[in-house]
């Protein structure tokens, strides 16, 4: 059989989603390292750090990703530059990559000051010198009333170096200093989810937003805070520079579900292509962001005849995968990459009618998704309602898991079950 890609043109554009990274700090404790490289920009696991926390974040949807910068803000400058095409549209990310450069140091408080005019209402902000590998549409959930930001905690075993938090329920209460004895404690994560009024409280001048602003916002309950259990490193100083050298490539390697479509994520109807047809299965979304909170990458691969017979194009695909991708997103979910095969040997339109092995139950769009993405094998798995997906599998080398009804999220448990959840480390 002949190999045809099927079109994996991007779904219509959805309500911005914006993060904003800190990149400006000078990396003092990197020495030599960072005097001509702003410490973001340093080569890990064979590319630049930025370069991970930006395709990670594409993964969960964002679409604008501004750099606040400072020192060697040429540098960061060329790098935008480099990344985006003319309509300032990254080919590597897929995000709409811009930066804003601060003429002197403001610190992080007065970077995001400088920045006002280019911030949404609310934006995902983060460090560009740690990696938290967490659901970050579970931390984006909408903000109670009164609260100005909510921050992605992690518990370590030495909280020395960055000092620890203090939460009671849902709200922090405090920042503490740096112990003086080391030992475990809650940090904070380097990742916000803020709404834009919070700017109001960040005093004019240079400030930092850690230690001049969010611990008066925790004094007046303006806080919340979610602990999450994920990878986690910092750059900043040189020995976790080398530690994520080697550990990052472990991380993004991680094992994926392939899910199929119809029968699997909605009921079956038979060709369905527009949103007022598409039923949810019981369970279906809980079961995709139960894979994305273990850490799986989550594919659909789907054959979509419908397009080879005429009963319509592969517009409605991609618009029916935007919307699906938005329901996801409300609940906290989303589908790292999606592949379809529009092919039928027996099609009514010529274009559409020959043979693919992208066709379940050719293995194509597994083997295409397993090049594109960093896949690890081992707990790997697909689930489908035919037997057209389990020799997918067999043939991708990959087991199968017949799903044949009920309630998706309670299958997806089984299969973790027993197969021990080898999730990514």
């Amino acid at each position: 059989m002949n190999t045809l890609p099927s079109s994996t043109v991007s779904a219509p554009a959805m309500p911005a989603r914006q993060c904003v990274i800190l990149v400006g700090g000078l990396g003092t404790r990197l020495g030599e390292r960072t005097r001509l490289t702003p410490k973001p920009l340093l080569e890990v696991a064979g590319k630049p750090f930025l370069d991970h926390l930006i395709g990670n974040l594409a993964r969960f949807g964002f679409e604008q990703v501004l750099l606040l910068g400072g020192y060697r803000g040429e540098v960061l400058r060329d790098y935008c530059a480099a990344a985006s095409s003319d309509d300032g549209r990254s080919s590597r990310f897929g995000v709409a990559l811009s930066c804003v450069i601060e003429a002197e140091p403001a610190g992080t408080g007065g970077a995001l000051i400088q920045a006002r005019a280019a911030l949404d209402p609310q934006f995902l902000l983060l460090n560009g010198d740690s990696f938290f590998d967490i659901n970050v549409l579970d931390l984006t959930a909408p903000l109670g009333d009164g609260v100005l930001a909510r921050v992605a905690l992690r518990r370590v075993e030495d909280a020395t170096r960055y000092g620890a938090v203090r939460v009671e329920g849902d709200r922090i209460q405090a920042f503490a200093e740096r112990p003086d004895q080391a030992g475990a404690g809650l940090i904070n994560g380097g990742l916000y989810w803020m709404d834009r009024r919070i700017l109001d409280h960040i005093p004019a001048g240079p400030c930092s937003l850690e230690r001049d602003v969010l611990p008066g916002l925790a004094a007046q309950g303006a806080l919340a805070g979610r602990c999450y259990d994920g990878a986690f490193i910092d750059i900043g100083v040189p020995e976790d520079l080398a530690r994520a050298d080697g550990l990052l490539s472990d991380w993004l390697r991680r094992p994926a579900a392939f899910l199929d479509r119809d029968g699997v994520l909605n009921l079956d109807h038979g060709y369905v292509h527009r949103p007022d047809q598409f039923v949810w299965v019981e369970g279906a979304i809980a079961a995709i962001r139960l894979l994305n909170e273990r850490g799986y990458y989550v594919f659909l691969i789907t054959n979509q005849a419908g397009v080879a017979h005429g009963y319509y194009d592969e517009a409605a695909i991609h618009a029916l995968h935007g919307w699906v991708q938005e329901e996801l997103r409300r609940n906290g979910a989303h589908l790292d990459d999606i592949r379809y095969c529009p092919y039928h040997p027996t099609g009514a339109v010529e274009r559409y009618r020959r043979l693919s092995d992208w066709r379940k139950p050719e293995p194509g769009m597994l083997r295409d998704l397993m090049a594109r993405w960093p896949v690890r094998m081992a707990g790997s798995f697909v689930i489908g309602d035919r037997d057209t997906d389990m020799a997918a599998a067999q043939a991708a080398g990959l087991p199968g898991h017949l799903f044949t009804g009920g309630n998706l999220l309670d299958h997806v448990r089984a299969v973790l079950d027993a197969d021990g959840d080898r999730r990514a480390p």
